[in-house]
């Protein structure tokens, strides 16, 4: 459903809303979170967070045309994808299982799920069959499809990992470095253009980046702080606790010297 329903929002809306699509998963993912896992965001990740999605936005978002059906399509994809990813966090947290293991699970499921669906849907949007397309393609075509299956399952390596290792709100704040590098290669290597508002918008972003990065070290240093300080003990409480033990050792001796005495 995420990648059908982001696909469908190229499709059906323009590529600005189609940016503005994918920045709104930051906050979704944050909200969900909240609702989910009772998470809670210090005051800098969430200026951090903010500063990414305007850094990008300014850089990316140029014309907005959207209509209803693109808007579902939107929609769908934001809670799939969002959902997705912070499922991957919980089910490793859960079971304690690493990213490859749990990759081996579910990339079966979305393999044969792809297999049984997405015919139906692309004869669906494009009134083709699969099959259709196998009497025209050529051998690049063959090659550069084979290209793009591999460096899929590359992709979806490093979203296991990121999201394992720190989180679904850091895997969607580094997700956004890579339209920083698109920009960059396409005019380095395609002479693409670059404008002013372009880098003004790579600046901002990369500096919301190294802001996010610095906010969730300090938030990793408070947690520790504090669980240190729940589990130490001062010393005026390790003295009432040996003065209880104490006393709990007197009461004992003297209830055995009564029982003796009885006897």
């Amino acid at each position: 459903m995420s990648i059908t329903g982001m696909n469908l929002s190229l499709m059906l809306n323009s590529v600005g809303f189609y940016q503005i699509t994918k920045l709104s998963m930051i906050p979704v993912v944050c909200v969900m979170e909240w609702i989910l896992h009772n998470k809670q965001y210090s005051k800098e990740v969430k200026i951090s967070v903010l500063v990414v999605v305007i850094g990008v936005g300014v850089c990316t978002v140029t014309d907005v045309k959207v209509n209803a059906k693109g808007f579902i399509c939107a929609c769908v994809a934001v809670f799939a994808t969002s959902l997705q990813q912070i499922s991957i966090g919980s089910l490793q947290t859960k079971y304690s299982i690493g990213s490859f293991e749990l990759l081996s699970k579910t990339a079966p499921i979305q393999a044969l799920s792809l297999l049984i669906f997405g015919p139906f849907i692309d004869y669906y949007l494009s009134g083709n069959l699969v099959s259709d397309y196998m009497k025209t393609i050529s051998s690049g075509a063959v090659l550069f499809i084979l290209l793009s299956c591999s460096l899929a399952v590359f992709c979806n390596i490093s979203q296991y990992l990121c999201i394992g290792r720190f989180s679904a709100v850091s895997f969607q704040v580094l997700g956004h470095m890579k339209t920083v590098c698109v920009l960059t290669l396409g005019w380095l290597l395609f002479d693409s253009e670059l404008t002013f508002k372009n880098i003004m918008g790579m600046l901002v972003a990369v500096g919301g980046m190294v802001i996010y990065s610095w906010a969730v070290e300090v938030e990793k240093a408070d947690s520790k702080a504090t669980l240190v300080v729940q589990n130490s003990l001062t010393e005026e409480e390790l003295n009432l606790l040996k003065d209880g033990m104490d006393d709990h050792t007197v009461k004992l001796g003297e209830s055995k010297e009564t029982q003796v005495f009885e006897i």
